[in-house]
This record gives C-alpha cells, structure tokens and sequence, in this order.
C-alpha cells in the first residue's frame, strides 16, 4: 500500500518511538520535499531530524505537482502533501490538521491521522495502545479532546 503524509504523523510518531510500524501498517509513505525541509529544520526536535537524516527505505520523498485552488488557506506541507496523494494516487493521506483533512476529502482522498494510525498498529497487535496513548500525551504537544481518546480506548474495552 502507498500512501502520502504531511509532516503531522510522521513528527508525533517518532517522537513516541513508533514511526517504525509505519512500513508494517502501509508499506511505503511518501512525502513531498516541502514536509522533508519541515522534518529536516533546525528547529525541529532531533529525533524527528535523525529521522529524515537517516531516512529509511519506505519514506520516499517526491516533487508535488498539481493545482493548488482550494489549497490556498493550508500550510505549504498539507497542500503539497495532498497535491502529492492525488498525484500518486495514494490510497491513504496520513494528515492531523482538521483543514487539510476536511479539504483531503474534498479530493477523494481518504485521511487517517496519528490517533488513528495508533489504533490501526494496536489492532495488528504492534503496540498497546494506553500507552501509546499515554506517551502521546506526555511526551508531545499533539492536541486531541479527551473525548477521542477516549473513543479509541473503547474500542480496546478500555
């Protein structure tokens, strides 16, 4: 399976230490070179920059092309991540921001974003997902109501 990203999942996921189910889950990911520079820059933390410094194999990284109307109000990563998804083709877009979502799906494109992801890993059994959960929420600044987290634990039965 292919898919697209913004910068959004791949940031928080390495940050908690699992960024590597991501091959596990969807094969390869591609980013734009917009959400590389974003990876790569110094003020990102180190981890994300070891990351994009080391740079496995299914991160690929790809020129977005494409028309951009109604992309205008996004950052340049979520419109060149999108831009990127239609032109690939990618059966999923990997996206946190509510806009870019919202607007992804005006494209065709289907959207999962980090706590998504995580309750896809967990359901394959490649971590528990309280902690993850857990380590979302004390070791980043990812920003999700209680509500949802707590819909993702109900369907743990937690």
């Amino acid at each position: 399976m292919l898919v697209g990203s913004d910068a959004g999942p791949l940031h928080y996921l390495t940050l908690i230490g699992h960024v590597d189910k991501l091959p596990s889950l969807y094969n390869t990911v591609a980013i734009p070179e917009s959400v590389a520079s974003e990876l790569s820059h110094a003020n990102t933390p180190s981890p994300v920059r070891a990351l994009m410094a080391d740079r496995p194999s299914w991160l690929t990284i790809h020129s977005a092309s494409g028309t951009a109307i109604g992309l205008d109000a996004l950052g340049r990563g979520e419109r060149d991540a999108i831009l990127l998804a239609s032109e690939i083709r990618a059966e999923l877009l990997l996206c946190d921001d509510l806009l870019a979502r919202k607007l992804a799906v005006q494209r065709s494109l289907s959207v999962i974003g980090t706590l998504g992801i995580l309750r896809d890993a967990a359901k394959m059994s490649l971590l528990d997902i309280r902690t993850a959960l857990d380590q979302l929420r004390t070791q980043t600044n990812f920003r999700a109501t209680e509500d949802l987290y707590a819909a993702v634990l109900s369907e743990f039965g937690l």
